[in-house]
């Protein structure tokens, strides 16, 4: 039977709905869970480091505008009329079969981190340079690495056009040399770019979304400053630069990010009177600062999402960092792991058949409209102070970043920004990933890096640091929050051992007989609400007088001989830093 298409009503037989009918239910469970509000929205939204509230639910009242079309002005919904991204991988080392590999397996561009006298070696014969894109990163030496490429270039007679990518000029620490290079690129080779302008280290630095892009946004005007300044048009100058941005793990705020850059730019692009070249080329990395050394087989997924993200938000090219590039040099098992993470995300999952797949969303086109006007403000402000090199100088712009960080540091410490591997779910038993040093060591913040210092001290110990856990009552009654403890104390390599379980409520004598058996000095008493009012004072007293030196409780509440607690939302490393300066872990 075939039905027609104007019968095909797929939500027939659903009353309809209304937001005010959403809020009353949105009410009832909040009330049931203890929650007294008048408004949902406010008890469920969320704020990022931005200001920006994240509500909990949206819909068409909160579309900001017209976003317009793919590869036309602003530039929200992508800056080509095309899907797909370059997949650019990085490399560090002079290694050209490692290359190879990478060109042979998916990779279209290379991001070279090389000095200028490698790169003959490493872009060998085999490699022809018409067919990729490549990208140089040589810091102070990138007059040299360029020439080093236009050489190259002569010797196998490219044609004018045949080189692609950027030099990787950078037009604030060395104007210059990114006036000359661009010039240079304007005249002779006009499929490449010279100019990158890099957001990530103010992302590395702990910076938030809109800071990232405000930053970026005032060094890109500082290069077209440099660059006009030295000869070039006003659209010639656009058209040599690409943008670098940190792509995370929150899907949402990455896409949000990249979408909102262009929206930025596009009014920056508007205010300069340039219509062609206006659309912002943008490179996404996946963030350093995400990345963790425990448990790096994390790191995988943590990349996919921002791989995915930053596909879905427009990049034009897109690194993804191999899982165990912060413990060192990648092998080339990570390598290839990389590699395949794009390969499945645009062949397997169609990640790149359709255009900006997030148009549309309300909720992604408000937090793009929303992150676009904090980032624009932010840019105004560095602007106000007299540019990109004068508000570093001054201090502006570290100071801003570095409020933002302690800001995300107390979060990461109270386990509200949680990291799985790491602050949540750690595994004592992995073995340790070892790599050989990179050349250039890793400069910024690690959201991970404390955590992590605090299960290298108690690796490093030849007894590990334990806590006893005196569960009190049936498992239905103490697993929780046994596991709650346990998990605290394992994110700082603190084992836990399991005192015995008493189905009818608590024995004190033998808890505390276990505690002396298991050669623990600290203990954590973990059960209910109400068996802690029976129990916790005369287990606390029996752990005391069994030589405990400190008693916690997992949970809330004030009971004789308990000296501290610990529970959702609290400082979780203070508690570990506490733990071990009470088991006298020498540091």
């Amino acid at each position: 039977m075939t039905v027609p298409p104007d019968e095909l009503r797929t939500a027939d037989g659903f009353p309809p709905t209304t937001r005010e009918r959403w809020r009353e239910l949105a009410l009832g469970v909040l009330r049931k869970s203890g929650i007294e509000t008048d408004s949902p929205e406010e008890a469920l939204s969320s704020t990022t480091y931005d200001g920006v509230t994240v509500a909990p639910l949206y819909d068409m009242s909160d579309l900001p505008g017209d976003p317009g079309l793919p590869g036309a002005a602003p530039y929200v919904r992508g800056a080509r009329p095309a899907g797909g991204w370059d997949v650019r991988q990085r490399h560090e080392v002079a290694d050209g079969q490692a290359v190879l590999a990478d060109l042979e397996n998916g990779v279209t561009s290379l991001w070279l981190a090389l000095a200028p006298e490698d790169l003959p070696r490493v872009l060998g014969e085999e490699i022809y340079l018409d067919l990729i894109s490549v990208v140089l990163d040589a810091g102070e030496r990138t007059g040299e690495a360029a020439e080093a490429l236009f050489a190259l270039a002569e010797r196998r007679g490219l044609a004018r056009g045949g080189l692609t990518g950027n030099l990787g000029a950078d037009p604030v620490r060395d104007p210059a040399t990114a006036a000359e290079l661009a010039g240079r690129c304007v005249a002779d080779f006009p499929g490449l770019r010279a100019v990158v302008i890099d957001g990530t280290p103010y992302h590395d630095m702990g910076g938030s979304d809109a800071e990232e892009l405000g930053c970026a946004a005032a060094a890109g005007v500082a290069a077209l400053r440099t660059l006009t300044g030295a000869g070039l048009s006003a659209e010639e100058a656009f058209g040599q630069l690409e943008f670098r941005y940190a792509a995370t793990a929150d899907q949402f705020l990455t896409i949000a990010k990249l979408r909102a850059a262009r929206r930025v730019w596009a009014r920056v692009a508007e205010v300069c009177g340039v219509s062609g070249n206006a659309g912002q080329r943008q490179h996404a990395v996946t963030s350093s600062a995400m990345m963790t050394a425990r448990d790096p087989w994390v790191n995988m997924l943590r990349t996919t999402l921002a791989c995915f993200a930053a596909g879905a938000g427009g990049a034009d090219a897109v690194t993804v960092q191999p899982f165990d590039a912060c413990l060192g040099l990648p092998d080339a098992f990570a390598r290839r792991i990389a590699r395949n993470t794009h390969a499945l995300l645009v062949e397997e999952a169609g990640t790149a058949r359709v255009m900006d797949p997030a148009g549309g969303s309300w909720y992604v086109e408000r937090l793009t409209e929303d992150l676009a006007g904090r980032a624009w403000e932010w840019f105004q402000e560095i602007e106000r102070a007299g540019g990109m090199a004068s508000a570093l100088d001054s201090g502006l712009v570290p100071d801003r970043i570095a409020a933002t960080w302690s800001a995300r540091s107390d979060n990461i410490a109270h386990r509200r920004d949680p990291i799985t591997g790491v602050s949540e779910f750690p595994n004592l038993g992995e073995r340790p990933v070892t790599r050989p040093p990179r050349p250039r060591p890793a400069t910024g913040v690690r959201y991970a890096r404390e955590f992590e210092a605090l299960r290298d001290l108690a690796d490093a110990q030849e007894v590990r640091p334990a806590v006893f856990l005196a569960v009190i009552g049936p498992v239905a009654a103490h697993t929780a929050r046994a596991s709650f403890a346990a998990n605290l104390f394992n994110a700082g390599g603190v084992a836990t051992l399991t005192g015995p379980v008493s189905a009818a409520g608590a024995d004190p004598a033998a808890i505390a007989a276990a505690f002396v058996a298991s050669g623990a000095r600290i203990a954590c008493l973990c059960s209910s609400d109400r068996l802690y009012g029976e129990h916790a004072e005369a287990v606390a007293a029996a752990l005391r007088e069994a030589g405990a030196a400190k008693v916690w409780l997992a949970g809330r509440g004030d009971y004789a001989g308990v000296d501290a607690t610990l529970h959702a939302g609290c400082d979780a490393l203070g508690v570990l830093r506490t733990t071990f300066d009470d088991l006298e872990v020498a540091r």
